[in-house]
């Protein structure tokens, strides 16, 4: 299923499920009108408490009576416990870089005030000169998650989205870390919605690809990652717990404005359309601030 955030056109934020050709909704009252199921007000109590699968045995049955293109669509995931998010995970990102990957995750964590709606802007302060693009496969972590063995771990797993990685280049080589660079608000632009893992049978086999102004700047797959989803949060479940809520997004494969030889790093009115096979599209427009 995909679960979605949403405010409609009464101003009033909701969740709801969106249809599989990702068109149409229905909302948590209707869900509750149509099921007789008492569903949380609280979207994460909905994903993470047992009440979804409740619902899923109805979904059959649901009537989805309003289209997407009628709501705004919210970052899926509000207030997410830690934002954990992956450097060089993928072989051709690294060799463009000219590193050698490491065989254990190379982590930073971005503060949730750069979480971003799926198409909202992306305001770029005007002290940032080298803004460039990362699209990523993130990952929903459903349950709390402590010491989890790499054959257990997608258990773990709620579900996926997309997650763009917004980076300020310049901060980032200034600082000689990635906190700063990527942390301020608006450079995690996410979503569209979270689709859960039952759909998504392997997370290692998913198309990802950028464009900017139409333009194909990324073209890849998830099978490129160095350290796959399983092992990632396998490893780190052995340093810190993972809590319902988390995200992890796993890295960026090749691609990005600053490995060109000439780097196309985005403009003022540029538009960034990231799209992972069957999690969907997010598209962003860069403004100067």
């Amino acid at each position: 299923m995909k679960v979605a955030r949403i405010r409609d056109s009464k101003v009033k934020e909701t969740y709801s499920i969106i249809s599989d050709d990702g068109k149409s909704i229905v909302t948590r009252s209707e869900i509750q009108q149509q099921t007789g199921i008492p569903v949380p007000l609280n979207i994460k109590d909905f994903m993470f408490r047992g009440w979804l699968d409740e619902v899923k045995h109805h979904k059959s049955t649901l009537k989805f009576n309003q289209k997407v293109s009628d709501v705004e669509l919210l970052v899926p995931i509000p207030n997410p416990p830690k934002i954990v998010c992956l450097a060089f995970n993928y072989y051709d990102h690294a060799r463009d870089a000219g590193l050698t990957p490491s065989d254990e995750p190379v982590i930073f964590m971005k503060p949730r005030t750069a979480l971003n709606e799926p198409f909202k802007d992306i305001i770029c302060p005007s002290f940032v000169s080298r803004l460039d693009y990362e699209a990523e496969l993130a990952v929903i972590i459903g349950k709390e998650t402590k010491k989890v063995p790499e054959d257990k771990a997608l258990d773990s797993v709620f579900g996926y989205m997309i997650l763009h990685d917004v980076s300020a280049r310049d901060i980032q080589f200034k600082d000689k870390q990635f906190t700063r660079g990527k942390g301020i608000d608006t450079f995690a632009p996410c979503g569209p919605w979270i689709t859960t893992k039952d759909e998504i049978s392997d997370p290692q086999n998913l198309r990802i690809t950028t464009k900017v102004n139409g333009e194909t700047r990324q073209d890849s797959s998830s099978s490129n990652m160095v350290i796959p989803v399983r092992r990632i949060i396998s490893t780190l479940s052995v340093t810190m717990t993972l809590e319902p809520g988390d995200i992890i997004s796993t890295g960026t494969p090749a691609g990005v404005a600053m490995s060109m030889k000439e780097p196309k790093y985005l403009k003022d009115g540029d538009v960034v359309e990231i799209t992972i096979e069957r999690l969907g599209t997010i598209r962003n427009r860069i403004v100067h601030h």
